[in-house]
């Protein structure tokens, strides 16, 4: 069947999606354990982008898990599904111009390799949101840690399911050392040159 599928050629391009849209489209992907902050920080930073006129949508668990990826558990190849497609709609949405924000666990190296290779390396900026475990588990905003410790809750990174914290981020936030505001001026002051077209 896939050697039936034949790509269409449509005439409107993601270059004609960026012009008119009068900025560049990429991906902002933010990793860290459950309660780190990431999905504060994304939204805030999308507010900022929002303000100056930039298009954009933040993808998160909520739109995720509870929709097209809602078929999925937290094992840990399930979770790989889970972020391959999420690499493919941010791809999709990449290509219909807008700024994409990805506020997720992410616990493997491998997953995130990929995402970088479905979106391309230059529409990809990794944001580790690096809190301590000690302190997720102090905000435990969604009562996450304490079901797991008390075993309601299997394959949690950080408790029972490891987490690959990234080497090389583009941006690491140490949420514990660095005001909610400072960490969103740090991330728009880095991508502020991404949104200018090359061709302007």
């Amino acid at each position: 069947m896939k050697k039936n599928i034949i790509r269409h050629t449509y005439q409107v391009s993601v270059t004609n999606r960026r012009k008119a849209n009068k900025h560049n489209s990429f991906l902002i992907w933010f990793t860290g354990l459950s309660g780190s902050g990431k999905s504060t920080i994304a939204n805030l930073v999308e507010q900022v982008l929002h303000k100056r006129g930039i298009k954009t949508y933040t993808l998160d668990g909520d739109n995720i898990r509870k929709g097209i990826n809602n078929d999925l558990t937290f094992s840990p190849q399930d979770r790989t599904e889970n972020i391959r497609r999420i690499a493919e709609i941010a791809n999709l949405m990449i290509d219909a111009g807008l700024v994409v924000l990805a506020a997720f666990v992410s616990p493997y190296k491998k997953d995130r390799e990929n995402i970088k290779k479905t979106v391309k390396d230059v529409n990809f900026v990794e944001i580790y949101i690096n809190t301590s475990i000690e302190e997720c588990e102090r905000r435990d905003v969604k009562g996450l840690y304490k079901k797991a410790k008390a075993g309601e809750i299997k394959n949690m990174t950080g408790v029972s399911a490891p987490y690959e914290a990234p080497k090389t981020p583009d941006i690491e936030i140490k949420t514990e050392e660095e005001s909610i505001e400072d960490s969103v001026t740090k991330i728009i002051d880095f991508i502020t040159p991404k949104l200018k077209l090359s061709y302007e």
